[in-house]
């Protein structure tokens, strides 16, 4: 017996496989604007910026575009680079432990709200979304300066002067009042989406608040965590304004290191190696991520209808047959 002789597509699977091309060219025509806009103001400077970090820097200060070599990256471990950017992890680090601490009860709280108070505290926390950043930066100097509330509260309850701006301290609180709001709603989102009846079932079992809270709750929002840490980590690690008006000359982080380099120093080609060393810690953050994301989605997602803890009884996901 011969092999079976392959029949021709029919018309149908051929209209099928045409209203699939048909598909792929417009999503390809939606996407090519934000592709361009990406190609021209991200993907070509960044190819420019890590053509400087090869590049040669001259003895009257010039940047050269020959002679290739790695001197800029070598550079990097040099005790004083390493010490600027072991501060500025130890500081974005400590930004995001506080932002966590103060984010998520506060997410927690807008989750658990009856809907119409969960819009209107939500407004709340976008509205720094709604002023300038340098604005806010500098309200934040006005309040920690000399002359300011809080040194005048102190000098009214008998501390004296109150003595925080160009410090560390500053700089952080700085950082977690301009990044508090890339915590809270990536929370939110977590907490709102949550399934709410696996805690009530948990309390129904007799585990404590807490207990259901560890166990049941914070895994399952495990995904909002890890992208609020993210969204907050990077920004405060290269962070450049922050630090230049709050901390001054005493607190050099990596952020205005790298602009001294390209602004003062016109050492552009160690400018460009730091920025290129920033570019990839981000790109390995996000690559965290998602990675921690996708493992995270199964367990987030939720299994039908649920109510927030004090809205009523949720109703129960339904069960699977053994």
């Amino acid at each position: 017996m011969g092999p079976a002789r392959r029949s021709p597509p029919t018309a149908g699977a051929a209209g099928e496989e045409a209203a699939a091309v048909a598909r792929r060219r417009q999503g390809m025509l939606l996407a090519s604007p934000g592709a361009l806009y990406l190609l021209i103001f991200f993907v070509v400077p960044l190819g420019l910026i890590t053509v400087y970090s090869f590049a040669t820097r001259t003895s009257t200060g010039r940047t050269a575009l020959s002679g290739w070599n790695v001197e800029s990256y070598r550079a990097i471990g040099d005790d004083i680079i390493v010490g600027i950017i072991g501060r500025s992890a130890w500081l974005a680090t400590l930004t995001t432990v506080l932002c966590v601490v103060v984010g998520y009860p506060f997410a927690y709280y807008i989750a658990t709200r009856p809907r119409h108070v969960r819009a209107v505290l939500l407004v709340l926390v976008m509205i720094p979304f709604w002023t300038n950043a340098l604005v806010r930066v500098f309200a934040i100097r006005f309040l920690l300066g000399s002359n300011g509330p809080a040194s005048a509260l102190s000098e009214s309850l008998g501390f004296g002067t109150f003595r925080i701006l160009f410090t560390p301290t500053a700089v952080t609180i700085g950082m977690v009042y301009s990044f508090l709001t890339f915590m809270v709603l990536p929370l939110y989102v977590a907490l709102e989406r949550m399934d709410w009846s696996l805690t009530e079932a948990a309390r129904d079992l007799y585990a404590s608040g807490a207990k259901a809270f560890w166990k049941v709750t914070l895994p399952l929002t495990r995904s909002g965590i890890v992208a609020g840490c993210v969204l907050v980590f990077v920004p405060s690690f290269g962070s450049y304004v922050v630090p230049d008006i709050l901390g001054g000359a005493k607190t050099l982080l990596i952020g205005s290191y790298i602009a001294r380099q390209f602004r003062d120093a016109r050492n552009w080609p160690l400018g460009a190696a730091l920025s290129v060393l920033l570019i990839v810690a981000m790109l390995v953050a996000v690559a965290l991520n998602q990675r921690s994301g996708s493992g995270a989605e199964d367990g987030g997602r939720p299994r039908g209808r649920r109510r927030g803890p004090g809205r009523g009884v949720a109703e129960p996901a339904t069960a699977e047959a053994s």
